[in-house]
């Protein structure tokens, strides 16, 4: 299956894309800049396709994501601390960004002959972003190949969208993604805060797979309060 796979330069994403080169045939890595605070992201997205051989299409999205006002990865509002699946974590969505992306992603594949376009949406995302819930997923390859009927065939894959982050740890690690070469936190700083939703998450995700996280945090231990806070609310 020739897969292309949307690649932030995450964990989730790097992880994917290490487990379609293995498994599938990678055609390439495609990325966007939508105006992202954390945009050093995008550099481990190049790392990895450099990694993996494969090339790297980084598509200019500025110009949209200046107009999907409202969310705190766009705009000048602060990224909240906490877990992943509090209701402050809203105004990290940016609307409609995995719709956009995934169009233009299908139509890069259905140019190039590609099979299918991968992304690393998983289970602990559909609290917060409906764009990468099952229902959304189903429904946008149904789109997609309505799009394209009678000129590509072209699935959308997601093998994560019924899973854990913890299992993306776990399929990651299995198939050598190096952890240390991947962005989570929204904020963009030196080193990951810690404290952020992605970095709360992320922390988490290792503890609960049983795999050493190899990535400097600033807070390290924030992680526990953040879930204890959120268990006993």
């Amino acid at each position: 299956m020739k897969t292309i796979v949307i690649c932030s330069g995450g964990l989730d994403s790097v992880s994917l894309a290490h487990m379609v080169a293995e498994e599938h045939q990678l055609t390439r890595l495609v990325s966007f800049d939508y105006g992202q605070r954390h945009k050093k992201e995008l550099d481990y997205a190049a790392a990895a396709a450099k990694r993996l051989g494969v090339p790297h299409d980084i598509i200019d999205m500025r110009g949209i994501g200046a107009v999907l006002s409202g969310s705190a990865l766009t705009d000048d509002i602060d990224v909240p601390d906490g877990h992943y699946e509090e209701e402050t974590m809203k105004v990290t969505v940016v609307p409609n960004r995995n719709a956009i992306m995934l169009t233009i992603a299908y139509g890069i594949a259905a140019a190039n002959g590609d099979d299918a376009v991968a992304t690393a949406v998983h289970g602990g995302d559909h609290f917060i972003y409906p764009d990468c819930r099952p229902a959304f997923t189903e429904a946008f390859d149904a789109m997609q190949r309505a799009a394209l009927d009678g000129y590509a065939d072209v699935r959308l894959y997601t093998p994560f969208v019924h899973r854990t982050k913890g299992d993306i740890v776990t399929a990651g690690a299995r198939h050598d993604t190096p952890f240390a070469e991947t962005w989570s936190c929204y904020k963009g700083g030196d080193k990951h805060c810690g404290r952020c939703g992605t970095c709360v998450e992320r922390r988490e995700a290792f503890h609960l797979a049983g795999v050493e996280d190899p990535t400097e945090y600033a807070d390290p231990d924030f992680w526990k309060a953040a879930i204890a806070a959120k268990d006993s609310a």
